[in-house]
């Protein structure tokens, strides 16, 4: 049973992980920032040195395409994830996805394997949705989900043009998103979050993705003075949002179903410690692998938000920033995860997963699936982000196994 170069797959993880560090050791590589470039440019080369053949399309997604003498005409087997991350990030998140990826072709390189179609390993653009919105829009794009004209007059955060930042960087490519058609997809990542560690389990395989929903709401009220103004007398924004956040809160907690609930981002105004907010701008993240408890839940925080207007005698204002249906991955690929973990003599696990990927975007157009390995303490999108070295490389194992068995 081959097995894919553990020093090498350890080495270019840690290596990429030292790239986009700020003068505080922060890792960061945001969507098309420099730092993003120089992540890139390292992942560009080694695609080289593998022999790839390298596409980049216009919203900036990197492909390396093994072709074979056997392949002709076939449609490739896709594996990929991303290299952008969060600020202050940790080294595995999507990063280990695109390496184990690219791994696995050179193993397979290596060991004389020719597969009967194409191979390649995908870095898609812009999965945190950090900078540019929405998250996951590199995939989007190439699923046909999204215009690609809209995703390159998105405006980032510091005010900033993806289309004009991908080409100031110098990966404005200029081939058509959605040019290559996939048999299949697989995406192998950290769970990020602690299901596999605290039930003992090195591999998941998983079967659903949860739909997500993501709103702004923006509650106006009147700003006054913080000493003088009678309690009776207030129409506070920021009680109101507190309020909000307390009834996601209990009402997610008090579920017996896997709905979760957070508020993420918020900002008041003016902003002063003796001044009742006359404005509380914040977001609103819920979730949930049932489409119609999703649907319910919004429903739900919509007729909150209604009463709460009333009661507290403020104005409220909703925008929403993404929506992403629950999405079953293909079962066939599951149960290949599964088959491939048993002959390696590793447990294995069905689960959803709780987070949003790549996958749930490329399920769109092909068969998808993921491959999960744990994570400790289920901490992600933090330096501490951790995985055994050994459980990185027993996942890109399974990885090479369901690639293989693919690509026959």
């Amino acid at each position: 049973m081959i097995a894919v170069d553990a020093r090498r797959l350890l080495g270019r993880i840690r290596e990429l992980g030292a790239v986009g560090r700020d003068s505080e050791g922060r890792l960061i590589r945001l969507a098309a920032s420099d730092t993003d470039r120089q992540g890139r440019d390292l992942l560009v080369g080694w695609l080289r040195q593998a022999g790839l053949d390298i596409a980049i399309d216009r919203v900036g997604n990197i492909f390396g395409i093994w072709q074979s003498p056997d392949d002709a005409g076939q449609a490739p087997l896709l594996v990929g994830s991303h290299i952008d991350t969060v600020i202050d990030a940790g080294i595995y998140d999507g990063c280990y996805g695109v390496l184990a990826g690219l791994e696995v072709i050179e193993t397979l390189k290596a060991s004389g394997f020719s597969p009967s179609r194409p191979v390649a390993v995908a870095a898609f653009t812009n999965e945190e949705g950090v900078r540019y919105t929405p998250d996951m829009m590199g995939s989007l794009v190439h699923a046909g989900g999204i215009c690609v004209d809209t995703v390159l007059a998105a405006l980032g955060t510091d005010g900033s043009v993806l289309g004009q930042e991908l080409a100031r960087i110098g990966y404005a490519g200029d081939t058509e998103p959605g040019f290559l058609k996939p048999h299949a997809y697989l995406e192998l990542h950290i769970e990020q979050g602690p299901v596999l560690e605290r039930e003992g389990v090195p591999i998941g395989a998983v079967e659903n993705l949860q739909g997500i929903s993501w709103q702004r709401i923006t509650i106006d009220g009147v700003a006054n003075h913080a000493g003088t103004t009678p309690m009776s007398m207030r129409s506070d924004a920021g009680h109101a949002a507190a309020r909000v956040i307390t009834h996601l809160h209990d009402r997610a907690k008090g579920s017996n179903t896997p709905m979760v609930a957070t508020v993420g981002t918020m900002r008041f105004e003016p902003n002063a410690i003796n001044v009742i907010p006359s404005q509380a701008v914040f977001t609103v993240d819920l979730r949930d692998p049932d489409e119609q408890r999703l649907q319910a839940e919004e429903a739900a925080l919509a007729a909150y938000l209604d009463q709460l207007a009333a009661a507290e005698g403020v104005t409220i204002s909703v925008e929403r920033l993404a929506r992403f249906e629950p999405v079953i991955f293909d079962i066939r690929i599951v149960e290949r995860i599964e088959a491939a973990a048993k002959n390696r003599g590793l447990g294995v696990k069905r689960m959803t997963s709780g987070a949003g990927h790549d996958a749930q975007m490329m399920a769109r157009i092909t068969p998808a699936a993921m491959i999960f390995v744990p994570s400790a303490g289920g901490i992600s999108h933090n330096p501490r982000e951790h995985t055994e070295d050994a459980e990185l490389v027993a996942g890109a194992n399974i990885l090479l196994d369901v690639v293989t068995d693919l690509a026959k």
